[in-house]
């Protein structure tokens, strides 16, 4: 067992583990893309990494600070714009996974990346949905990963950018979203939650190494379901967290070298 690893570093690693071979991969900016470029490297050689920007199956060149990045530009097979991944791979239902990050994801698995407080008079003004709400819409599954805090879980996003289930089990479909039951799954650093179909509500599935139900309800505002048994999230093998430093982010532009 590796010991030589923080939260933070299986929180990546453990969202790029629900990405198969051969899987067409949305990706957003942020942590979605190196948890993407290590599935790449490690299980899903065959995957087709198509960044929201525009740019189809590149080779990523460590480490792109956004999907704006030309390190995410390096070799792709085509140089596009919106319109090709939203519009020619998204919004045509090829797409099957889209891998976001947001600064709130509430109880139905909606996430905020607008504003912090009322829309009119903000606290904080975010950057917005860019292709966020389109990859929601239309994907078949959707991985969202973030660092869990308790002002990032709020029982009600201030502002919905990006549908998870809006208010309830039928709730994309009676609002005419394309992709209308998708799975969902949340990872962080506490834990892992997927969308429970039945009451459209996040349930815990998975803990982190040495992390207890208890920590995880302190550091979130809703109260989620719970999964009975809830398993562990498997620790990282010395060859994942190899990877994820010396080939995926070997800067640390977004994780603490050790």
């Amino acid at each position: 067992m590796n010991s030589n690893f923080s939260l933070d570093d299986l929180m990546v690693i453990e969202a790029s583990r629900y990405i198969e071979d051969e899987n067409i991969v949305l990706v957003g900016t942020g942590l979605p893309m190196i948890a993407s470029l290590l599935a790449q490297k490690l299980y899903a050689p065959k995957m087709c990494y198509v960044v929201e920007t525009g740019n189809i199956a590149p080779e990523v060149i460590p480490t792109p600070s956004s999907v704006c990045d030309p390190r995410v530009m390096y070799k792709a097979i085509k140089h596009g714009s919106l319109l090709d991944s939203l519009g020619g791979i998204l919004q045509r239902g090829l797409a099957d996974i889209a891998f976001l990050g947001g600064a709130q994801i509430d109880q139905y698995a909606n996430v905020n990346s607008t504003v912090i407080g009322d829309y009119n008079n903000p606290k904080v003004r975010l950057p917005g949905s860019g292709g966020a709400n389109d990859l929601a819409s239309h994907a078949k599954k959707i991985l969202i990963i973030t660092r869990h805090e308790k002002r990032r879980f709020p029982k009600n996003c201030d502002y919905i950018t990006s549908p998870g289930y809006l208010n309830g089990p039928n709730g994309r479909k009676n609002a005419g979203i394309p992709s209308e039951y998708p799975e969902i799954i949340v990872i962080t650093n506490l834990c892992v939650m997927e969308i429970d179909k039945n009451t459209g509500k996040l349930v815990i599935t998975k803990l982190m190494p040495n992390i207890s139900i208890d920590e995880v309800l302190t550091n979130t505002e809703f109260q989620p379901l719970i999964k009975s048994p809830v398993k562990n999230v498997s620790h990282p093998t010395q060859n994942e967290i190899n990877v994820l430093h010396k080939e995926v982010d070997p800067f640390g532009v977004y994780l603490k070298t050790h």
